[in-house]
């Protein structure tokens, strides 16, 4: 009994080790960069920024961004009108096949609002940023004042 749980655990170990390269592999061309959080005080929404970087051969689409710590978080987009700007929101980004997109000031940023619990500067946000290939990163994201960058 015993030698037919060792080979069975054998068989199990490998299938894992077979199974695990290519999860890596999968989720390996994307990765976020230099995530952080500039926080505004009394439950004012915060505004969330990071460097999407594919290293894939397919350029791929930010679809979806969720967060156990705000209840709602949306991509928006600075539009420039002549001498005015709005923020719009978008649906999706395209992070191009072996660039960047820069979710940064000034351009792209994720909306966050509604804290679920107290957030302050020095503290650590996860969001879950979802892309049209099936890849989630869990990214943490630093929480920083509004004097700091």
């Amino acid at each position: 009994m015993t030698m037919k749980l060792k080979s069975l655990t054998a068989a199990l170990a490998c299938t894992i080790a077979a199974l695990a390269p290519a999860a890596q592999a999968a989720g390996a061309a994307l990765s976020a960069q230099n995530a952080w959080v500039r926080w505004l005080p009394n439950d004012l929404p915060a505004a969330g920024y990071v460097t999407l970087r594919n290293d894939g051969e397919q350029s791929v689409d930010l679809v979806d961004i969720s967060s156990d710590d705000y209840a709602m978080v949306m991509l928006h987009q600075t539009v420039s009108n002549g001498s005015t700007q709005q923020m719009v929101m978008v649906h999706q980004a395209t992070v191009p096949a072996h660039g960047t997109l820069a979710i940064a000031p000034g351009g792209y940023h994720l909306m966050l609002e509604h804290a679920k619990h107290k957030v302050a500067p020095g503290d650590t946000v996860h969001m879950k940023l979802k892309f049209s290939d099936g890849t989630t990163l869990d990214t943490p994201f630093a929480v920083k004042p509004p004097s700091q960058q």
